[in-house]
């Protein structure tokens, strides 16, 4: 019975962080995506530009998400990397 309680209980922040690690990365490899098409480049290569970072931006949000010591930890990490890509994203928004 007490196994079941501390698997219970263990359960709860890996589900927290393998949600973090995919929506959350997800989300944040999106936002990097299009704020790079906010570039000073041509649109073509900021688009470029944006597909081939949203890749690290993703693996190096997954990587985070697993490191750092707790789930609140790692959804707050991955909030505080969107807000500036988040606001370089508006920019993109608004035209």
């Amino acid at each position: 019975m007490h196994t079941l309680v501390r698997l219970t209980h263990s359960a709860g922040p890996l589900a927290s962080r393998i949600v973090a690690a995919l929506v959350g990365g997800y989300a944040l490899a999106a936002l990097a995506s299009v704020a790079a098409v906010a570039l000073p480049i041509s649109r073509s290569e900021a688009v470029l530009t944006g597909m081939l970072a949203s890749f690290a931006v993703y693996a190096s949000a997954v990587v985070w998400v697993f490191a750092v010591r707790s789930a609140w930890r790692a959804w707050g990490g991955l909030l505080v990397a969107a807000l500036p890509l988040a606001i370089a994203a508006s920019s993109v928004w608004m035209q």
